[in-house]
């Protein structure tokens, strides 16, 4: 009897000693994969935080001196467009986003039409009867046909493959004109005097 006591008390110390150590390692295992889920959202959280620069440079057209920059930055889901223009005369003219990164031709026009991946009508950006995605407007030049607009929106992205945000693959285009945001489809903006591609 005495036998069978000690042999019930080992088995019993063996068995609470097995589970403490399934309990240990089941522990051990659970901390890891928390850890990695949380390297996971931590590393997505970055991603989405990251900043994106694009910068382009402008090129003269329809037998036209007007060159410029233009830089996009994305930050927290907003892009900001800076763009400084010169050779421009004095006073009002538009500049709109084309649908094609393609500048090859002398007046501008292998960029095709305004980017307008919804389908609305031409109009002043964010107006309720609707407007372009490549809407952005009207901008001023001084005596010394130098001008500047900065322009932000969380509509665009830079290189995030969504077709109806995403401005690579497109191309900016400053024109002679100021855009009456009445015209369609265009603005009537006059001719396309600088343009550059919006390539990564």
């Amino acid at each position: 009897m005495k036998t069978l006591n000690l042999i019930a008390i080992a088995f019993l110390t063996v068995t609470i000693f097995s589970c403490k150590g399934e309990k240990k390692a089941g522990k051990e295992y659970d901390d890891k994969v928390n850890e990695k889920i949380t390297e996971e959202k931590v590393e997505e959280k970055t991603e989405e935080n990251k900043v994106k620069t694009l910068a382009i440079s402008l090129a003269p057209k329809s037998e036209s001196e007007v060159s410029g920059t233009v830089t996009f930055t994305e930050e927290d889901g907003v892009v900001t467009m800076v763009a400084n223009i010169n050779g421009l005369s004095e006073g009002e003219h538009a500049i709109h986003i084309h649908e094609k990164a393609d500048c090859s031709s002398p007046d501008g026009k292998s960029t095709g039409g305004h980017w307008n991946p919804t389908m609305e009508p031409h109009g002043k950006w964010a107006a309720p009867e609707g407007y372009h995605k490549g809407d952005i407007g009207n901008f001023n030049t001084d005596a010394d046909g130098k001008g500047s607009i900065t322009f932000a929106t969380n509509d665009w992205c830079i290189g995030c493959g969504d077709d109806k945000k995403d401005i690579v693959g497109k191309a900016i285009i400053v024109h002679q004109g100021v855009d009456d945001y009445t015209s369609q489809p265009s603005g009537a903006a006059g001719s396309r005097v600088s343009c550059g591609g919006i390539i990564q």
